[in-house]
């Protein structure tokens, strides 16, 4: 029967037979949880609840560019419109509720807001490189107040700490800011792989470690003299091909679900310390990279480099932009001196439900290309998966089973879907 499977379960305290690098746990053990190997189909027939967006519509639904969505535990949907530099907030029917924010230099406006987090009582906050600051606004759309990044500081994706009052900034980098200080002679920018909690508390963000992450060797700082030799700045790569990303979602209580490695270890950090206390894993095994493989994978991106040479076109706030691809040249000699990890990594993606289901997008059967959907339960529970092809990951998910999807149409215009998943994978 659905869910009632129980994993099988093995103390462990080291970690290198899954292929990743463990911080000291302090003498607790972890919790290896090893779930089957056969896939277990489940049928993807979401219901449609409405859809909001449109080429030609109310001003309101035509959208730019759609950065980021998310729910409000009252179910209203929120839209980031990253080019209008606007949140446009739906009801649980999909009707127009209200929107805020523009693009300016006072305060709730956005000279370059480039990420939003919808905590789950309403309040939303937007992450502002130019300013340098989070916007936070109450439920109502007024500013409450703003909060200082910080000198250096990454704006990656962030989520909302369920339970909490803090912010979850994963590894997926959207921008940097650096502000200068005269005479110093070493910039070291912050690590990017890193889970970090976030506090809003205060006048400037206050952040910490949020779980404890496996780096490969592209994350050591190197040194680099600038012309002139008066500045060094410490940076960190180049990256190798299939190296493996970091993916992370939230879970209740303040936990963290997030995959590191190459291989299928989905990783549970506790709130205290970050420290790992359960790892879910399946028997797959990264494919090797071969010489095959890597020449392959140089002939794609070479491939995509040639399709956006021919230039695209994209809409902006004053109508269609055509923009081709710079630094191609150089683009092609990076990729044919690429180096390679050793290992395919087995995951593409990983996402968090509102219950804490956790979401795995796995491999196809080409090295870069989807494959089936996992569904975990954070207690090690194997609740199926679904065919390759017959879901995306959902954007957001939201309370009653609401999930939100970001799709583009025929014309290339985004639209949101928004639809009920069963309970059981929300």
């Amino acid at each position: 029967m659905l869910g009632k499977e129980r994993p099988i379960r093995i103390a462990a305290t080291l970690l290198t037979a899954l292929g990743t690098l463990a911080a000291a746990t302090g003498g607790l053990a972890q919790e290896v949880m090893e779930l089957p190997g056969e896939d277990r189909w489940l049928e993807a027939d979401f219901v449609e609840v409405y859809r909001v967006g449109a080429a030609i519509g109310e001003a309101w639904q035509e959208f730019g560019t759609i950065g980021r969505v998310g729910f409000d535990e009252a179910g209203n949907l929120h839209v980031f419109d990253r080019m209008a530099a606007r949140v446009v907030v739906v009801n649980p029917q999909g009707d127009f509720v209200r929107e805020f924010g523009r693009r300016g230099e006072g305060p709730g406006e956005f000279q370059s807001a480039l990420d939003m987090v919808v905590m789950r009582d309403g309040r939303v906050v937007v992450a502002d490189m130019g300013h340098r600051a989070y916007h936070i606004f109450a439920p109502t759309g007024d500013l409450e107040r703003m909060v200082r990044m910080g000198r250096v500081t990454w704006i990656r994706k962030m989520d909302a700490e369920v339970g909490g009052e803090s912010l979850i900034r994963g590894a997926i980098v959207l921008g940097s800011a650096f502000q200068a200080v005269p005479g110093e002679t070493t910039i070291a920018f912050p690590d990017p792989r890193t889970i970090e909690r976030i506090s809003l508390s205060g006048d400037e963000a206050a952040v910490e470690p949020a779980a404890d992450v496996w780096g490969p060797a592209w994350t050591k700082l190197r040194e680099h003299v600038l012309p002139g030799g008066r500045q060094k700045i410490m940076s960190r790569g180049p990256r190798r091909g299939f190296e493996p990303e970091l993916f992370a979602g939230v879970l209740p209580g303040g936990r963290i679900a997030f995959s590191d490695s190459s291989a299928y270890a989905v990783k549970i950090a506790e709130r205290d310390g970050g420290r790992i206390s359960t790892i879910l894993t399946r028997p797959f095994s990264p494919e090797p990279v071969t010489e095959r493989v890597m020449q392959a994978e140089k002939d794609r991106r070479l491939r995509d480099i040639e399709d956006r040479s021919e230039g695209s076109v994209s809409r902006s706030a004053d109508g269609l932009v055509v923009s081709g691809t710079r630094g191609g040249a150089r683009a092609r000699e990076q990729i044919e001196t690429l180096e390679f990890a050793e290992e395919v990594p087995i995951v593409r993606d990983l996402r968090t439900s509102w219950n804490g289901r956790i979401w795995v997008l796995r491999r196809g059967d080409e090295p870069v290309s989807d494959g089936p959907i996992d569904i975990l339960a954070a207690d090690g529970r194997y609740l199926g998966s679904y065919r390759t092809g017959a879901t995306p990951l959902p954007d957001a998910f939201g309370p009653e089973g609401l999930a939100a999807f970001i799709e583009r149409d025929e014309l290339d215009v985004q639209t949101v879907v928004v639809k009920r998943l069963p309970r059981t994978v929300n």
